[in-house]
């Protein structure tokens, strides 16, 4: 078994511990309270364990509020109408509406629970409001307590080991395009290599940057962050890469000036670390931009457009380095501390 379905396995495994012991829980409480139906209990417990940590607070909260706003629609509707289904079709009508619109249709279902309660009850008493209230807050404070337990460490080690990932990957890339300017063996052949390579990286930055969502949805400190900033900025690196490797496509011969860049790219390679200031490269990058202004002009058109295609590859490589220094110049004071001393 791979480490990735390791990882997966695990975190189902303590979602559907964490799902049955509250569910479990709460259900008990409810009928040691002696609540009418006490298994909605476990069914507001279970969905409000489907988010993270920081989900399940907020929609908790909400989901305390929107009730009231539920039984203020109950009494002003159900009432009123002879029909019960057409009470329940206006009633849903509208909460969908409502949540919908003020994005909190996470708590429709547990609303929707509540509303047919009071169409099978028809009981409008404050003693069945209580019932209903503790059912939904004790489903709610389960939850709240439960998801305060997940696998932070393991899966910032997750994280840290796809930050190493992502940049062995990009330097492979870097040192194929480098090797695809300069026109090495089977060319047509690692062009489609190098296209598949930087299609693949793209792909799991995404899966990465969902895990760092994910993770910083699971802290409580604004600061972790980090890594989901840090995947954003690899990704729009990559989109470089595939716009870098485009113009090189459309080359259709290289001049001489060809070896100097990939020459710089195999350099730059090297730097494509987490702890890295891109300062030095860009100086290095700015160097090889006046150089190039010094040349001799071209003699032929083909020339004149591989020297421009040339250059665009280096303001591809420029922006290139301009996300690193992006990222490294949004870091606050904490970051920095934490992550890269």
């Amino acid at each position: 078994m791979s480490a990735e379905m390791k990882r997966k396995l695990k975190k189902t495994v303590l979602l559907a511990v964490k799902i049955a012991v509250g569910c479990g829980i709460a259900i008990y409480i409810a009928e040691a309270l002696e609540l009418e139906y006490a298994v909605s209990a476990g069914t507001v417990t279970l969905l409000s364990l489907l988010g993270t940590k920081w989900e399940t607070v907020k929609f908790s909260l909400v989901r305390l509020g929107t009730f009231f706003l539920t039984v203020m629609l109950i009494f002003l509707i159900m009432p009123r109408m002879h029909s019960e289904w057409i009470a329940y079709g206006v009633i849903v009508f509208l909460l969908v509406f409502l949540t919908n619109l003020m994005g909190w249709r996470a708590t429709l279902s547990v609303n929707a629970i509540i509303t047919a309660h009071y169409m099978t009850r028809q009981d409008f008493a404050p003693a069945f409001l209580f019932n209903e209230f503790m059912l939904v807050f004790i489903g709610v404070v389960i939850a709240i307590v439960l998801n305060l337990f997940h696998l932070n460490k393991s899966q910032k080690k997750d994280l840290m080991e796809g930050i190493r990932y992502v940049e062995t990957a990009m330097q492979a890339d870097l040192r194929e395009v480098a090797g695809y300017l300069m026109g090495e063996q089977m060319k047509e052949q690692r062009s489609r290599s190098v296209w598949v390579d930087i299609t693949l990286l793209e792909g799991k930055l995404r899966e990465l940057m969902e895990e760092a969502r994910e993770y910083q949805d699971n802290t409580f400190e604004s600061h972790h962050d980090y890594y989901l900033d840090y995947f954003e900025m690899r990704l729009d690196q990559c989109r470089m890469l595939d716009s870098l490797h485009y113009e090189m496509r459309k080359m259709r011969s290289m001049p001489k000036q060809a070896r100097v860049i990939a020459d710089y790219i195999r350099y730059l390679a090297d730097y494509v670390v987490e702890k890295n200031v891109p300062e030095k490269q860009m100086v290095r990058l700015n160097e090889i931009f006046a150089e190039m202004e010094k040349e001799e002009l071209p003699e032929s058109r083909e020339e004149f457009e591989s020297r421009a295609l040339l250059y665009h590859i280096l303001m591809d490589l420029e922006e290139f380095l301009k996300y690193k220094q992006a990222f490294v110049e949004g870091l606050g004071e904490r970051q920095r501390k934490e992550y890269w001393e």
